[in-house]
Protein backbone atom coordinates (compact mmCIF):
# COMPACT_ATOMS: atom_id res chain seq x y z
CA UNK A 1 0.00 0.00 0.00
CA UNK A 2 1.42 3.41 -0.84
CA UNK A 3 1.97 6.12 1.76
CA UNK A 4 -0.70 8.49 0.46
CA UNK A 5 -4.03 8.66 2.29
CA UNK A 6 -7.05 9.09 -0.01
CA UNK A 7 -8.39 12.61 0.10
CA UNK A 8 -11.80 12.18 -1.43
CA UNK A 9 -14.79 9.96 -0.86
CA UNK A 10 -14.38 8.56 -4.39
CA UNK A 11 -10.77 7.56 -3.67
CA UNK A 12 -11.81 5.78 -0.47
CA UNK A 13 -14.57 3.93 -2.34
CA UNK A 14 -12.07 2.81 -4.98
CA UNK A 15 -9.60 1.55 -2.35
CA UNK A 16 -12.03 -0.24 -0.03
CA UNK A 17 -14.69 -2.91 -0.49
CA UNK A 18 -18.30 -1.92 0.25
CA UNK A 19 -18.12 -3.44 3.77
CA UNK A 20 -14.69 -1.93 4.52
CA UNK A 21 -15.97 1.49 3.43
CA UNK A 22 -19.11 1.13 5.57
CA UNK A 23 -17.04 0.31 8.67
CA UNK A 24 -13.95 2.51 8.20
CA UNK A 25 -15.57 5.62 6.73
CA UNK A 26 -19.18 5.42 8.00
CA UNK A 27 -18.51 4.03 11.52
CA UNK A 28 -20.31 0.76 10.83
CA UNK A 29 -19.94 -2.54 12.65
CA UNK A 30 -19.60 -5.97 11.11
CA UNK A 31 -21.67 -8.79 12.64
CA UNK A 32 -20.04 -10.71 15.51
CA UNK A 33 -18.22 -13.92 14.53
CA UNK A 34 -18.29 -12.91 10.84
CA UNK A 35 -14.90 -11.27 10.30
CA UNK A 36 -11.79 -13.11 9.21
CA UNK A 37 -9.71 -12.19 12.29
CA UNK A 38 -12.09 -12.82 15.21
CA UNK A 39 -10.53 -16.27 15.80
CA UNK A 40 -7.11 -15.67 14.17
CA UNK A 41 -4.16 -17.11 16.11
CA UNK A 42 -1.29 -16.16 13.77
CA UNK A 43 1.64 -13.91 14.60
CA UNK A 44 2.37 -10.52 13.14
CA UNK A 45 1.17 -6.94 13.17
CA UNK A 46 -2.39 -5.83 12.53
CA UNK A 47 -2.38 -2.81 10.22
CA UNK A 48 -5.08 -0.34 9.27
CA UNK A 49 -6.91 -1.52 6.14
CA UNK A 50 -7.33 2.11 5.10
CA UNK A 51 -3.75 3.37 5.27
CA UNK A 52 -1.48 0.50 6.35
CA UNK A 53 -0.39 2.00 9.67
CA UNK A 54 0.57 -0.54 12.37
CA UNK A 55 -2.16 -0.66 15.03
CA UNK A 56 -1.92 -3.81 17.18
CA UNK A 57 0.43 -6.78 17.65
CA UNK A 58 -0.80 -10.35 17.59
CA UNK A 59 0.72 -10.80 21.06
CA UNK A 60 -1.74 -8.21 22.45
CA UNK A 61 -4.71 -10.06 20.92
CA UNK A 62 -6.88 -12.25 23.13
CA UNK A 63 -10.17 -14.14 22.96
CA UNK A 64 -12.76 -11.88 24.55
CA UNK A 65 -15.66 -14.15 23.60
CA UNK A 66 -17.39 -11.27 21.80
CA UNK A 67 -16.86 -12.43 18.20
CA UNK A 68 -14.61 -9.51 17.25
CA UNK A 69 -10.82 -9.30 17.37
CA UNK A 70 -9.89 -7.91 20.78
CA UNK A 71 -6.62 -6.40 21.93
CA UNK A 72 -5.52 -5.15 25.33
CA UNK A 73 -3.33 -2.36 23.90
CA UNK A 74 -2.26 -0.74 20.61
CA UNK A 75 1.20 -1.19 19.13
CA UNK A 76 2.12 2.21 20.62
CA UNK A 77 0.25 5.05 22.30
CA UNK A 78 0.05 7.13 19.12
CA UNK A 79 -1.31 4.37 16.83
CA UNK A 80 -4.98 4.89 17.65
CA UNK A 81 -7.14 7.77 18.77
CA UNK A 82 -10.39 7.80 20.69
CA UNK A 83 -13.47 9.96 20.91
CA UNK A 84 -16.89 9.79 22.51
CA UNK A 85 -19.53 7.97 20.47
CA UNK A 86 -23.10 8.74 21.54
CA UNK A 87 -24.89 6.80 18.79
CA UNK A 88 -27.36 3.96 19.37
CA UNK A 89 -28.72 5.57 22.57
CA UNK A 90 -25.55 4.86 24.57
CA UNK A 91 -22.18 6.45 25.23
CA UNK A 92 -19.12 4.49 24.18
CA UNK A 93 -15.50 5.27 23.31
CA UNK A 94 -14.84 4.98 19.58
CA UNK A 95 -11.37 3.88 18.44
CA UNK A 96 -9.96 5.13 15.14
CA UNK A 97 -6.66 5.00 13.25
CA UNK A 98 -4.61 8.05 14.21
CA UNK A 99 -3.26 8.41 10.69
CA UNK A 100 -6.34 8.18 8.43
CA UNK A 101 -9.06 8.43 11.11
CA UNK A 102 -10.66 5.20 9.89
CA UNK A 103 -13.16 3.75 12.38
CA UNK A 104 -11.81 0.58 13.99
CA UNK A 105 -14.28 -0.24 16.74
CA UNK A 106 -14.73 0.63 20.41
CA UNK A 107 -12.76 0.63 23.66
CA UNK A 108 -14.11 -0.93 26.85
CA UNK A 109 -12.70 -1.07 30.41
CA UNK A 110 -13.24 -4.84 30.81
CA UNK A 111 -10.05 -6.28 29.30
CA UNK A 112 -7.32 -8.42 30.81
CA UNK A 113 -4.19 -7.30 32.60
CA UNK A 114 -1.79 -5.63 32.14
CA UNK A 115 -4.03 -2.78 30.91
CA UNK A 116 -7.59 -3.80 31.83
CA UNK A 117 -8.69 -2.53 28.40
CA UNK A 118 -10.50 -4.21 25.50
CA UNK A 119 -10.03 -2.69 22.05
CA UNK A 120 -12.92 -4.39 20.25
CA UNK A 121 -12.10 -4.05 16.54
CA UNK A 122 -13.85 -4.89 13.27
CA UNK A 123 -11.89 -7.46 11.24
CA UNK A 124 -12.51 -5.64 7.98
CA UNK A 125 -10.71 -2.55 9.30
CA UNK A 126 -7.51 -4.61 9.68
CA UNK A 127 -4.87 -6.37 7.60
CA UNK A 128 -2.64 -8.93 9.35
CA UNK A 129 0.97 -8.49 8.24
CA UNK A 130 2.55 -11.83 9.13
CA UNK A 131 5.89 -10.80 7.64
CA UNK A 132 6.30 -8.29 10.47
CA UNK A 133 6.30 -9.95 13.85
CA UNK A 134 7.03 -7.45 16.60
CA UNK A 135 7.48 -10.21 19.14
CA UNK A 136 6.14 -8.76 22.36
CA UNK A 137 3.40 -6.39 23.33
CA UNK A 138 3.90 -2.71 24.07
CA UNK A 139 3.43 -3.17 27.85
CA UNK A 140 5.78 -6.18 27.96
CA UNK A 141 8.53 -4.16 26.29
CA UNK A 142 7.92 -1.24 28.70
CA UNK A 143 8.11 -3.59 31.68
CA UNK A 144 11.35 -5.12 30.38
CA UNK A 145 12.78 -1.62 29.95
CA UNK A 146 11.89 -0.79 33.56
CA UNK A 147 13.94 -3.68 34.93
Amino acid sequence: MDDRIPGTDAEWRKLLSHEEYRVLREQGTEPAFSGKYWDEKGTGTYRCRGCGSPLFTATAKYDSGTGWPSFYEPVDNDAVGTETDSSLFMTRTEVHCSRCRGHLGHLFPDGPEPTGLRYCVNSCSLDLDQSESRGESNSASRKAGDA
